[in-house]
């Protein structure tokens, strides 16, 4: 049962127990307006109207949890009904409203005596209604009560398995989100590392030029620590701290062994933090796959700001591959993760490939009027 049920069963059931209660002081005033009871009747239904509408202005008539007002208002509620069931038996049938409303917010077991003593208390007044024994008095109340018993509990089981449900589905999302941070921003660095170390250690015979590869191996760890701190604080990736989309695709550029061009076309413009974001991530995740996969001489970064949409297109001259073939074990995390990225903004991320003929990849990223 979706929240939404949820609220719509509770606004049900308070109609219906006002709807019951007027229909039984009705009915109580039409039979016995003359009783000495009838003042008590008449002040105790206003009293039990005012309480229970106390409880929905103030909002405790259905909390997540039980907490103290809610049972000092169920309790109240409960009291003035029996008092009145006493003296008027008519009022048995708002009963109905009462069991459910225990059923969906009292923990089982409570909630399963209280019906069963409310149940037995519509049971003895409605046969102090007949003038003699009637089956069907005993029966329909208990038939009643059984049934609403088992369709509440069966409708929280439900809610039950759907929040676990909805639990597990965020921690996969959390689980694959943090895998796209990691294969983009730290795989991406860690890579670049070990490639520069081993250039350091084949030029160990120039010592400047063996410095120079290690510095740059430093500089990627450093850059390393802080993604891996941003990631840990769900923050933007460190490239635009203080920089402009266009200058951290630069950045990015200008760390990788090989020479990236990078090119913008079209007016730039500020973008939202999240769009940013995720253009950077897919070009880590790219020009990583570029790198490691493609043996490509050559690649270019190409940001296109159109009217509605922002275009970053990657493209190499390198090995390419069958998009359609199944990956590699091991393989195949970058192109699902960039497309997830541009898939979570609404957009759309296209991969054209061939054996022997380079890779192209681009992200399209919509621009609603608030991200203009």
């Amino acid at each position: 049962m979706t929240d939404r049920d949820a609220r719509w069963l509770a606004a049900t059931m308070h109609t219906a127990f006002f709807l019951l209660l007027v229909a039984s002081i009705v009915r109580f005033l039409d039979h016995h307006h003359g009783e000495p009871a009838a003042p008590w009747v008449i002040a105790l239904t206003g009293c039990l109207a005012a309480v229970y509408a106390v409880g929905l202005v103030l909002r405790i008539t259905g909390p997540e949890q039980v907490t103290v007002p809610y049972l000092a208002w169920l309790t109240v509620v409960t009291v003035l009904w029996v008092v009145l069931v006493l003296l008027a038996p008519s009022f048995a049938w708002c009963a109905v409203p009462l069991f459910v409303t225990g059923l969906r917010t009292l923990p089982t077991g409570p909630a399963l005596v209280l019906v069963t003593l409310v149940t037995a208390l519509v049971v003895l007044s409605q046969n102090r209604l007949s003038t003699g024994f009637d089956p069907n008095l005993t029966i329909v109340p208990v038939a009643v009560a059984a049934v609403t018993a088992a369709v509440i509990t069966y409708l929280r089981r439900q809610a039950v398995r759907l929040r676990e449900t909805e639990r597990r589905a965020g921690m996969l999302d959390e689980r694959q989100r943090l895998s796209r941070e990691i294969h983009d921003a730290l795989a991406q660095g860690l890579s670049s590392q070990a490639m520069l170390l081993q250039a350091a250690d084949r030029a160990w015979a120039d010592p400047d030029l063996a410095r120079e590869h290690l510095h740059a191996a430093q500089q990627i760890g450093t850059r390393n620590l802080a993604e891996a701190r941003g990631l840990v604080q769900d923050l933007a990736p460190a490239d635009l701290d203080g920089h402009s989309v266009e200058e951290a695709l630069r950045n990015v550029a200008e760390r990788e062994p090989r020479p990236v061009r990078v090119q913008v076309d079209g007016p730039a413009r500020p973008l939202p933090g999240r769009v940013q974001s995720t253009l950077v991530r897919i070009a880590q995740g790219a020009l990583a796959n570029a790198r490691e996969h493609a043996d490509a001489s050559g690649v270019a970064l190409t940001l296109t700001y159109l009217d509605d949409e922002v275009v970053l297109d990657i493209t190499d001259d390198g090995r390419g591959f069958d998009p359609a073939a199944p990956a590699a074990d091991g393989r195949g995390h970058g192109l699902p993760a960039m497309r997830a990225r541009a898939t979570q903004l609404g957009g759309r991320l296209t991969v054209e490939s061939a054996p022997g003929q380079g890779t192209a990849i681009s992200a399209a990223i919509p621009l609603g009027p608030s991200h203009v």
